[in-house]
């Protein structure tokens, strides 16, 4: 009994089957489905169906006479049916606007956006930076400061402003700050800060010798000020706590410090959010389908931002395999619309 197979029937004994798994956490028999009013079955036909869903690899039964407990195949069938529909409104959307103030810092508001999740959800919520290749310069100004400081102003995407001091191999006048600016302004506006590097880094390499002096005096501070820097995080997370809820239930406590040791190291859920970057919608992952095994006792949820209607980041939740599913979707949709519409806040 393949997806595609299944009868409507039996597609409502198992969806009602993982609500109630999702909602009480304890194996669901035929007794307790008997009593839905939305499947008027005999606990016999029941059975049955169970049976062959249990034979098809939908669920499990984890002791002999205990009921049953969905895989990771019927927890995604289960997921299946709920992204065929649209995602549950979540009520007070106004109040969850306030949560998101569109004249903060980029940071502060990501990190705003990660608890808003985990506060919707009661599971962890993560926010991944803007990647450096979408982040595009809309204007570039430099500051002459004491000595060779430059203060360095950067304004990108239309909205984020960025403030930077860097130290330049010699002392530049106001004057020749201006012309290094002009021309930044005039050949680099639009261009991500990924592509930007790569091209001054280029001209370093590659043209010092020949280039006007304008073109280096602009090299020289545009490099300083367009250099990539060393990130602190990589992605805003909150509510690790919540997990701790589920140790020793859903998820074992020694893969729980699995999962917190990946979350410090950045790259699974790095390459997971990256994802979501080239999909549509709401993503789901649910255990083993991450394909990495520190994520097999887990489920994310996850979804695309965007400024200007460009796809620049992603966001998501991380919980057990047992999580109410539309809740979390409701939650992880609402979010990243909030988040856009804040980040295109004029």
């Amino acid at each position: 009994m393949h997806d595609v197979t299944l009868n409507e029937r039996a597609r409502l004994v198992l969806n009602i089957l993982v609500a109630r798994y999702i909602q009480e956490g304890c194996p669901i028999g035929s007794k307790t489905l008997a009593h839905e009013s939305a499947l008027g079955l005999s606990p016999a036909t029941i059975r049955n169906i169970l049976a062959d869903l249990e034979e098809a690899g939908y669920l499990v039964s984890p002791h002999t006479s205990a009921g049953r407990v969905p895989t990771t195949l019927g927890y995604r069938l289960f997921v299946n049916s709920l992204l065929m529909i649209n995602p549950q409104t979540m009520t007070g959307t106004d109040s969850l606007q306030s949560k998101l103030d569109p004249d903060s810092n980029l940071p502060n508001l990501l990190q705003s956006a990660s608890a808003l999740l985990s506060n919707l959800t009661q599971l962890t919520g993560v926010v991944a930076l803007p990647r450096r290749n979408r982040i595009k310069l809309r204007q570039v100004e430099f500051l002459p400061l004491s000595t060779n400081r430059v203060l360095v102003i950067l304004i990108l995407n239309n909205r984020e402003v960025q403030n930077r001091v860097i130290y330049t191999d010699r002392i530049y006048s106001s004057s020749e700050l201006q012309e290094a600016a002009n021309y930044l302004n005039t050949h680099y506006v639009g261009k991500s800060l990924l592509t930007i590097r790569k091209e001054l880094l280029h001209a370093i390499r590659e043209e010092s010798d020949t280039m006007a002096y304008l073109f280096q005096a602009a090299v020289d501070v545009g490099h300083k000020a367009f250099i990539e820097e060393e990130e602190d995080k990589d992605f805003m997370l909150a509510g690790q706590n919540h997990l701790l809820n589920y140790s020793n239930n859903d998820v074992k406590l020694e893969r729980l410090k699995i999962l917190f040791e990946a979350l410090t190291q950045k790259q699974e859920i790095l390459t997971l959010l990256e994802y979501t970057l080239g999909a549509e919608g709401i993503q789901i992952f649910i255990g083993n389908e991450s394909g990495y095994e520190v994520f097999d006792e887990c489920s994310i949820v996850t979804t695309s931002y965007s400024i200007d209607g460009q796809i620049i980041g992603s966001l998501g939740v991380i919980g057990p395999i047992r999580m109410p599913y539309e809740r979390v979707i409701a939650a992880v949709d609402v979010t990243a619309k909030l988040l856009s519409a804040a980040l295109n806040h004029d």
